[in-house]
């Protein structure tokens, strides 16, 4: 029988108590077994929430824990690479959430302690693991659409960003924030990296904080190249209001297959005022829920068996440069060859 992997949550806000409350039984041979936050009485709550007796204030204290196989990282990106270093080191496996890291020096530094310690390093890009993205990809495999020409996808969320979300230092902006999910959908769909691209943005949402962070923007299309020819576009957008859009074109010599719908639910109201009314999709947390619960359990498989994990270090790291090269192309108006 194989040993059930005992899991750490690192960082309990609304992405980590996702995963927390994935592995309260929604995933085979994995038990969340302790929780850690700094905020607050935070990782108390946390544990409450999740049924758990056992939380931390500092992540340190994890690693000293012999019980606890694996951690899932879900805290800002700044901390990321000192507590996948640290895990590591500890012989602790390690989901990290997406952005992987800041740049790609960490992103680096991530990758050779999770090979030097022998653990596993996944990266939190669940939309490979939806079903309707699997499917997409299966059948652009069979050939359905014939040859790939390009594939699009885009990122839009209805919440106002939060403070420090304006600094793109710090954040690395809305293409890293919200585009790194789109970055790795056209890389996943095209099998192939990104050979140029250029980046245009704007802040067309947040006026009032433009004296305070004139660099900032909430739109931001950029256009790429890939080294097998086939071309791309990824759009991210904050505080639309209207509600969470996430969706994905694949356009192919014969075809095309379309990807995630801006609608929640199939509930459709005509009234005599001759108004259309259907809700739109409200958080990402509805629209990818089972696609968190199927990395989730792909991360306890990849343990237990051995095996490569689904979303490398790599793939993280790959975003995370195509983020900055973004950022680059889009402050300094110019295409960028990679």
């Amino acid at each position: 029988m194989k040993k059930n992997v005992k899991v750490c949550l690192i960082g309990a806000g609304r992405a980590g108590m996702i995963h927390g409350h994935n592995f309260v039984g929604r995933v085979p041979g994995g038990t969340m077994t302790a929780v850690c936050d700094p905020a607050g009485d935070a990782a108390k709550k946390a544990a409450e929430e999740l049924g758990i007796a056992v939380y931390y204030k500092d992540y340190k204290q994890v690693m000293e824990n012999p019980d606890i196989d694996a951690v899932i990282i879900a805290c800002p990106t700044k901390y990321h690479k000192e507590i996948a270093v640290a895990a590591a080191q500890a012989g602790k496996h390690i989901f990290c959430e997406k952005p992987m890291a800041m740049n790609e020096t960490e992103c680096d530094e991530m990758i050779a302690a999770a090979e030097k310690y022998h653990v596993k390093l996944q990266i939190g890009f669940m939309r490979r693991f939806d079903e309707s993205f699997q499917e997409a990809k299966k059948l652009i495999e069979a050939g359905e659409i014939g040859e790939v020409v390009s594939v699009k996808s885009h990122t839009r969320g209805p919440s106002k960003p939060k403070e420090w979300m304006y600094d793109i230092s710090i954040s690395n902006g809305p293409l890293g924030e919200v585009c790194s999910h789109d970055i790795d959908t056209v890389r996943w769909f095209t099998e192939s990296e990104i050979s140029s691209l250029y980046a245009v943005g704007g802040n067309y949402r947040n006026k009032e904080i433009a004296g305070k962070y004139p660099d900032f923007y909430d739109n931001v299309i950029m256009s790429v190249e890939f080294d097998n020819g086939m071309q791309g576009i990824v759009e991210g957008a904050q505080y639309v209001q209207y509600g969470y859009d996430a969706r994905v074109e694949i356009l192919g010599t014969e075809g095309i297959i379309s990807l995630g719908d801006i609608h929640e639910k199939k509930i459709m109201t005509c009234t005599k005022h001759h108004d259309v009314k259907r809700p739109t999709m409200h958080s990402w947390t509805y629209l990818f829920k089972d696609a968190y619960a199927a990395e989730d359990t792909s991360f306890i498989e990849a343990i237990q068996n051995d095996t490569q994990v689904k979303a490398t270090g790599y793939d993280g790291k790959m975003a995370v440069r195509i983020v900055r090269l973004g950022n680059e192309s889009l402050k300094n108006k110019k295409i960028i060859k990679l």
